[in-house]
């Protein structure tokens, strides 16, 4: 009998995995964006493809990104993140701008272009992570120089800008997210223990200034415990409500790709933030389960890479990166199960929209040219594009 080889069992076994669970993912996003969709858009324009066209568009734009940002050099990626943080901050202002800025979902956190929409706050996110690395490759070139450092001091003044701006749009997903990626990276980074309680206390108290005094937020997290209580199910468990109707009624295998039932309007957002209680509803508790899979190959890669990197600005990148696409898809996943309040995040790659899309696989394209440019993983893969030319 032969053994099964482990999952990272050569040196380009990462690189695979990670294009391999993106681009699953990627087109099971697509296909589930045009079974949730299908309705909506029918009502809407007519037409029952718009949603899933625009989505494939976006797609192309973004694998296409992804593979530019793979190719950039290291040497090039230090001087974008050194102006990341005011770009970012840039793009978050925008926005904020009469004529510019387009309120949705009660948060001023898009700009209009054209048909289009656009959330610059997901860039912003991997421009903090760039930002992040390069001080904290700072950190650790004044550690091994036995200079004081203190990573905490380095960051937390663009992270506290970032979050500043992000709040004045009214965006406390993308805050939530933002905050757990940054946590991730100080907890890498080395920080003493008793800093990171100190800080986590401090968020926390932050966190709940934002929360208590707005009764729309108080009445999500008190309809998380039961939404489907008399006083909840009508109102603010309703969204949480239906999720789990529509996770329910899958059972093991689903009732089949585009017999969702939830997507006929009992489930707001069913396309966006709650894609994944249509993947429950129509592929069952099989298609959850293979959903979980591919991310945890994807965010496992990531890490792996990290871990493997030859400097720390690449490891920290690919360490946000991972902390970042674990955040959001925890946060995601636990709203529609109903273990944690609705934040209002998308699924990284299977969620309808652009802006999502595209930022997460410029990221990852980020992550892939760390590999390639570690000569004995670029060898690898020259060797088995040789084989497979040859085959074919």
């Amino acid at each position: 009998m032969s053994k099964s080889k482990p999952l990272f069992s050569t040196p380009a076994s990462a690189y695979y995995l990670i294009l391999g669970s993106a681009v699953a993912l990627s087109l099971l996003g697509l296909v589930m964006v045009l079974s949730a969709s299908s309705v909506k858009s029918l009502r809407e324009s007519g037409n029952s493809f718009s949603f899933v066209a625009r989505q494939a568009l976006f797609l192309i734009v973004a694998a296409g990104l992804a593979w530019v940002t793979m190719k950039l050099r290291y040497e090039i990626w230090k001087p974008i993140a050194q102006v990341s943080l005011i770009l970012s901050c840039a793009l978050l202002i925008l926005p904020q701008i009469s004529g510019i800025g387009k309120a949705v979902g009660g948060n001023t956190n898009w700009i209009g272009i054209g048909i289009f929409t656009l959330q610059p706050s997901e860039f912003a996110k991997l421009g903090l992570i760039l930002w992040c690395a390069l001080r904290l490759h700072l950190h650790d070139q004044r550690a091994s120089e036995e200079i004081p450092s203190n990573p905490a001091r380095l960051i937390v003044p663009g992270f506290a800008l970032i979050m500043t701006l992000i709040m004045i749009g009214n965006d406390l997903g993308t805050a939530v997210v933002v905050t757990g990626f940054i946590a991730g990276i100080l907890y890498i980074s080395g920080l003493p223990l008793r800093v990171f309680a100190v800080l986590s206390l401090v968020g926390i108290g932050v966190f709940a200034a934002f929360v208590l005094p707005s009764a729309t937020r108080m009445n999500r997290f008190s309809a998380f415990f039961n939404p489907f209580s008399e006083e909840n199910y009508q109102d603010v468990g309703w969204q949480q409500a239906h999720s789990i109707m529509g996770l329910a009624s899958g059972g093991a295998l689903g009732t089949g790709l585009g017999s969702s039932k939830q997507k006929w309007g009992s489930l707001p957002e069913v396309h966006t933030d709650f894609i994944f209680a249509v993947i429950g509803e129509e592929l069952g508790l099989l298609g959850t389960l293979a959903t979980l899979a591919l991310f945890g190959i994807l965010i496992l890669g990531i890490f792996k890479v990290a871990l493997n990197a030859q400097n720390s600005f690449d490891r920290y990148v690919c360490a946000g990166i991972g902390c970042w696409i674990a955040a959001q898809v925890l946060l995601n996943i636990g709203t529609v199960i109903s273990v944690i309040p609705v934040v209002g995040v998308t699924l990284p790659l299977i969620s309808y929209g652009g802006s999502s899309l595209i930022a997460t696989l410029i990221a990852l394209g980020f992550v892939l040219g760390v590999l390639r440019r570690d000569p004995q993983i670029a060898s690898e893969i020259r060797q088995r594009r040789a084989a497979r030319t040859a085959r074919g």
